[in-house]
């Protein structure tokens, strides 16, 4: 809370070289590498930080190989040059991972002509993956016996990646980054609306949705970054642009884990778009539906539970079927799908042709930028594009190119794990925990993790788990209390971890030691931010 309040006494102290609107993962990588490269900026959000479409995605990193079908082979290289540079640039956030793919006889493309196109995806993402490999029915049953071979042609399998922690805790850290190298972010700010004053520069009204305070921020440069209300909030500041978005809906649905293989299982879904079965942890995330939908934010229907959870219990021999009682949590997401300029594609057009790639328009005269569309894979290109874009605009970046983005040298890393070593730290990894305790701190917090070392040596109840069920040890919520801006309850649960993405919420509410964890993150108010979050849950 204090990191936020100092934050916001500086919002309307000086002149900053760029103010961002929107605080999902095109905000993120903005600020991290405008204030890495020496530029003065300022980021609110109008709630927490990756609230919206940047919490929902599925986690996967991926090249879009279903868009080798629409022939968009610039785009699927672009993308696939995209994952590889992440996975090499967060070698222990983004992993590689296989998709197991089975194909129903009567499908639209034979299996042989689909897998040669995974060779063709493994060629244009220049060899970087595992090679892919043909599934005949006999090897689907013996390696994954959980899917339904009924209708099966066969199947094949490629590699694309994925984030091992949740979606919005990466968009924190760009975020957390940006704080690092001076930059003034604040959630739970929200922009009223923006002007050209008298002396050329962009005057930005917001109010504090906390406490209602008003506070007015002034930038040189004025950065869009609101994801789906990028439209809307370049119509309420009378900014014209020639890009816009239509929206589709996505939607996950967590269930206990249903098989024990670290694979994404993949097929086809009734209406012939792509439906995975991705792993998360204990639990399975399962969709995704595809539908347009005119106003945001979108919310989940009975009607697309039904077609995720009859789908996949067509595809997969569970017993007993998976039913709405077995949905432990849910995620909803409307994809922001960027209609070009003049494009064949307009509102009544062929929208499901649109594919999720981004777009930057700069006003020169106004200097002002939007950026429309984009994904979690394409990230760091945003960044650098919206640098290269800032400076057009007559914005010096005094440290230009250097390298805002990735895991620290391995000089840090090693002396980490040493650390780590020399205090026996895995030693005290819980019982329940899928992974060594110096892995887990090393990819959640990187060279800060060496503070979180230095509380354990000199507490070593530092390291106990806190939250049963959750694999957060003390340290780590007083790390969050003071370095991750979390105001709200559902900031830690959702977004800072995914522990309301794998634990059903009257497990949440009577686990052991959540009651310290709010006094932890709330002090004083640990009662009522607890009151909070689960007054929306009548069963509790």
């Amino acid at each position: 809370m204090k990191l936020r309040q100092n934050n916001i006494e500086k919002l309307d102290r000086q002149t900053f070289d760029v103010a961002i609107i929107g605080g999902g993962i095109n905000g993120a990588v903005a600020a991290s590498a405008l204030t890495s490269q020496g530029a003065s900026v300022a980021l609110i959000d109008k709630g927490d930080f990756a609230s919206f479409t940047s919490q929902e995605s599925s986690n996967l990193v991926w090249g879009g190989f279903k868009y080798l079908e629409g022939l968009e082979f610039g785009l699927v290289r672009k993308l696939c040059m995209s994952r590889n540079h992440l996975i090499r640039s967060y070698p222990s956030q983004v992993k590689e991972i296989r998709f197991f793919v089975n194909l129903e006889k009567g499908f639209r493309f034979h299996r042989l002509f689909i897998y040669m196109g995974s060779w063709l995806y493994w060629l244009i993402g220049n060899f970087f993956t595992k090679p892919p490999r043909l599934l005949s029915k006999t090897i689907i049953e013996k390696e994954e016996p959980i899917v339904n071979l009924d209708n099966s042609q066969g199947g094949f399998e490629y590699s694309d990646a994925y984030l091992i922690d949740n979606d919005a805790r990466f968009v924190f850290n760009f975020i957390r980054a940006a704080l690092n190298h001076g930059g003034i972010a604040a959630n739970y700010v929200e922009a009223l609306g923006s002007e050209r004053n008298s002396e050329g520069l962009w005057v930005t009204r917001a109010k504090d949705q906390i406490d209602g305070r008003e506070i007015t921020i002034t930038s040189r440069v004025l950065l869009n970054t609101c994801g789906p209300y990028a439209d809307g909030y370049n119509k309420k500041s009378k900014i014209d642009t020639e890009h816009h978005h239509l929206f589709s809906k996505g939607i996950h649905l967590i269930v206990n884990k249903v098989t024990e293989s670290r694979r994404v299982l993949t097929f086809f879904a009734s209406d012939g778009r792509l439906f995975f079965v991705i792993p998360m942890g204990p639990k399975s995330c399962v969709g995704t539906t595809d539908t347009r939908v005119e106003k945001i934010p979108p919310t989940i229907t009975d009607e697309d539970r039904d077609f995720v959870l009859e789908n996949i219990n067509k595809l997969l021999q569970l017993d007993p079927p998976l039913t709405s009682k077995d949905i432990i949590a849910e995620r909803c997401g409307v994809r922001p799908l960027v209609v070009e300029p003049q494009g064949e594609q307009d509102d009544k057009g062929d929208w499901t042709s649109l594919s999720r790639k981004h777009a930057m328009e700069v006003n020169y005269v106004q200097k002002q930028i939007s950026v429309f569309g984009g994904k979690m894979t394409d990230c760091l290109n945003v960044g650098d594009e919206i640098s290269r874009a800032v400076q057009s605009l007559g914005i010096d970046l005094p440290y230009a190119g250097i390298r805002w983005y990735g895991e620290p040298p391995d000089q840090i890393k090693e002396e980490f794990f040493h650390q780590a070593r020399l205090m026996k730290l895995d030693e005290m990894t819980s019982k329940d925990s899928s992974e060594p305790l110096s892995s887990r701190l090393w990819r959640r917090y990187a060279a800060s993790g060496l503070s979180l070392l230095e509380e354990i040596r000199q507490d070593p109840a530092m390291a106990e788990v806190l939250i049963q069920g959750a694999e957060y040890i003390r340290c780590e919520l007083h790390h969050a209390a003071k370095h991750e801006m979390i105001i709200k309850l559902e900031d830690f649960l959702r977004r800072r971890s995914k522990i309301a993405q794998i634990a059903r919420p009257n497990t949440i509410a009577y686990a052991p030691g959540l009651e310290e964890a709010c006094h932890i993150l709330f002090g004083e108010s640990a009662d009522k931010k607890y009151k909070e979050y689960f007054s929306r849950y009548e069963d509790i």
